[in-house]
């Protein structure tokens, strides 16, 4: 009876063991993943969040792909070249690369694993991440710091929150997903399309509108869309802006006269503590100041 009681123990440790490394893990250090497939065969991959499976057109119909609560499930139906699938992470907009490549089962060949990827150990540190933690010392000041007043206080960013959200904003606007760094912490908020922007630049005869907004701890930045409404070349001067902002950013320094390719541009506002909406001047009259800088420019010509 011991016999077979130690056997069964030692059957039970070995299949604990095996059980214990059925899934293989893979780092996600910024360089694409090499996944193989088998024709019918189903492969399991783990990422821990909400992602979004971009898969190309070419083989669409040869790739079944199904993502729910942070497993992915791919079955090849038939064989398929070497081909990128991009995994992009809902919540941060992190693109992660993966490179498939579907062949024949072989007789006698094992089920594949599933495989489960994880951020790698090398992975350098991310623009906007909060900074690293103090020494002790450090730490043990900030403690009595906080006992002596009653509001907590924000964490500390190695780079300062209003360029953090101003590249991020960018980012998201002109640079393909793939390549948007992500941002611990940052939240899209939704903006009010009613909102009236006449005040913004009234010295100006533009046309605002609102692009999208982010916000980080206690910060927003919103995304406010510059047309030119006349025929001349306009240069664009931040101390012209009528408002309460923490920062403000042309993506470009002129805009071009009406009709031209370079017409329109975005500018970023930064504001603390509330969007952009209470960080306005509010409009005192019925007339539009757009009106009047464009017959002033009228006058100039």
């Amino acid at each position: 009876m011991r016999s077979r009681h130690s056997a069964a123990l030692v059957l039970g440790g070995l299949l604990l063991s095996s059980l214990a490394q059925a899934v293989e893990i893979r780092k996600w250090e910024r360089v694409p993943l090499a996944i193989p497939l088998v024709v019918g065969q189903e492969r399991i991959l783990f990422v821990d969040a909400n992602v979004r499976v971009g898969v190309p057109p070419a083989i669409a119909d040869k790739l079944r792909v199904q993502s729910t609560g942070g497993a992915i499930y791919l079955r090849a139906k038939d064989p398929i070249e070497p081909s990128r699938l991009q995994l992009q992470n809902a919540a941060t907009g992190e693109i992660m690369l993966v490179d498939i490549a579907a062949t024949p089962a072989q007789e006698g060949q094992a089920a594949l694993e599933p495989i489960k990827i994880v951020p790698g150990d090398t992975t350098p540190t991310r623009y906007g991440h909060a900074a690293a933690a103090a020494p002790k010392s450090t730490l043990k000041a900030s403690r009595q710091a906080e006992e002596d007043d009653d509001e907590p206080a924000a964490p500390k960013r190695e780079t300062p929150i209003p360029v953090v959200l101003t590249r991020y904003a960018a980012q998201m606007l002109y640079a393909p997903l793939r390549t948007v760094e992500p941002v611990d912490g940052v939240a899209q908020v939704k903006v009010d399309k009613r909102l009236d922007l006449s005040t913004l630049l009234p010295a100006l005869p533009v046309e605002a509108s609102q692009l999208g907004a982010w916000r980080l701890d206690d910060h927003w930045v919103t995304a406010v869309k510059l047309r030119n409404q006349t025929g001349q070349r306009l240069a664009l001067d931040p101390r012209e802006l009528m408002g309460d902002f923490a920062t403000a950013t042309f993506q470009h320094p002129y805009l071009g006269a009406r009709g031209d390719a370079s017409d329109t541009t975005v500018l970023y506002l930064v504001t603390r503590d509330h969007g952009l909406g209470q960080s306005l001047l509010p409009s005192l009259g019925a007339v539009d100041p757009r009106v009047t800088a464009e017959a002033r420019y009228a006058a100039q010509k």
